[in-house]
């Protein structure tokens, strides 16, 4: 009877535990793991990172101690979280694909939170080798071999410029009350 009451914690831990005891990950079987990079940061201290591969890129990092947040940039090679293209900030873990429409190479910013004296990360760096170019249709950068423009914009007709200016009048009106009501 002492083996049971000993067994089913265990149990328990190994189904609450993410990957479980093995510590195997949940990833498509498609994504094939390229590297991965350990490291520390201090508090409001940047980790700077190059990536160079081509195709998709699937970044996903996990901070065992701290909160690490994740800035990429495909302008500079020093993203911040004051310039970047992609960011994932989460506490757990942060998970950010990288498009391959993006200009080699990227900058990949890894930013300690001040909330911690130290953090440390872990982030495996996977190609997604079926991804579709579609996720992220309006990037564009000068020089690409298709410039001209396929979709252009419309006026605005009569009648969606009425609804707009009547929108606009209705809400200033809900906020002038709900001003004078609180």
């Amino acid at each position: 009877m002492a083996v049971v009451w000993w067994v089913i914690p265990l149990v328990l831990l190994c189904w609450l535990v993410p990957g479980g005891v093995t510590g195997g990950e949940l990833v498509p079987e498609d994504w094939v793991l390229l590297h991965v990079v350990q490291g520390q940061v201090g508090p409001g201290n940047y980790s700077y990172l190059r990536l160079n591969h081509d195709g998709q890129i699937v970044l996903r990092m996990e901070s065992p101690l701290g909160d690490a947040d994740l800035y990429i940039s495909d302008a500079t090679l020093h993203p911040s979280f004051d310039e970047y293209e992609l960011q994932s900030s989460t506490c757990g873990l942060d998970v950010l694909a990288v498009p391959a429409k993006f200009r080699r190479p990227v900058g990949i910013a890894i930013y300690g939170h001040p909330s911690h004296l130290q953090t440390e990360f872990e982030m495996r760096v996977y190609l997604d080798e079926v991804a579709r170019e579609t996720l992220f249709p309006e990037i564009h950068y000068p020089g690409d071999e298709d410039t001209t423009d396929k979709s252009p914009l419309k006026k605005p007709s009569g009648e969606e410029t009425e609804e707009s200016v009547l929108w606009t009048i209705l809400i200033g009106i809900l906020k002038l009350v709900l001003e004078i009501l609180f």
